[in-house]
């Protein structure tokens, strides 16, 4: 069994509601990601910890008012005439983890013999790094180098069905790639950065 199949949740299972992110599927599966996280190690619990606190924030916003939180965007737009505007900077924030998250791993499966500290720190240093502080970023760098080998990765994801994890990573890249590009039209199209 692998670690899919231990947590189901699929960015595949968020659907779009008029061209939009359905909220709670999406932030499901978020959730799955944390998890994967986990697998990298300690010294992830800054990416993780930040990841965490946006799906807080934005479940927070969902529960307040479900009716207009539907989706990501509808979130986005119903807090436009407030003066805080906490959910939209989680999101931002939020796209940006996944938007590091989705590229290292992208990178990682299309190259079978690169290992993950590298994968990781290309990802870093073109989705990431230019949003945080000379303070900030080598924390990052101490979690890339960090990183376990890929081998053992992947051997803790797969418990022996290596060819199964492959197939369903693919597929949860994917389902991940795909619903971020909406999110990122979206936040380009309302001029959010």
């Amino acid at each position: 069994m692998t670690f899919f199949d231990q947590n189901p949740a699929s960015f595949k299972d968020a659907n779009l509601i008029n061209g939009e992110v359905e909220t709670i599927p999406f932030l499901n599966s978020v959730e799955v990601l944390v998890k994967l996280l986990d697998s990298l190690g300690s010294a992830f619990s800054p990416v993780r910890s930040d990841i965490q606190g946006n799906v807080t924030k934005l479940k927070t916003r969902y529960d307040q008012f479900p009716d207009k939180s539907k989706t990501l965007q509808s979130i986005v737009i119903s807090e436009k005439p407030e003066k805080k505007r906490i959910a939209t900077e989680a999101l931002l924030w939020l796209k940006r983890g996944l938007e590091f998250t989705c590229l290292a791993l992208k990178l990682n499966l299309e190259n079978g013999s690169e290992e993950l500290q590298t994968s990781f720190t290309k990802a870093y240093e073109q989705k990431l790094s230019k949003h945080h502080s000379f303070l900030i970023r080598p924390i990052f760098s101490v979690a890339m180098k960090a990183c376990p080998y890929r081998k053992d990765f992947y051997a803790n994801l797969s418990h022996g069905e290596d060819q199964k994890l492959n197939e369903q990573l693919k597929s949860w890249v994917a389902g991940l790639d795909e619903k971020l590009k909406v999110i990122v039209d979206f936040y380009q199209k309302e001029n959010i950065q």
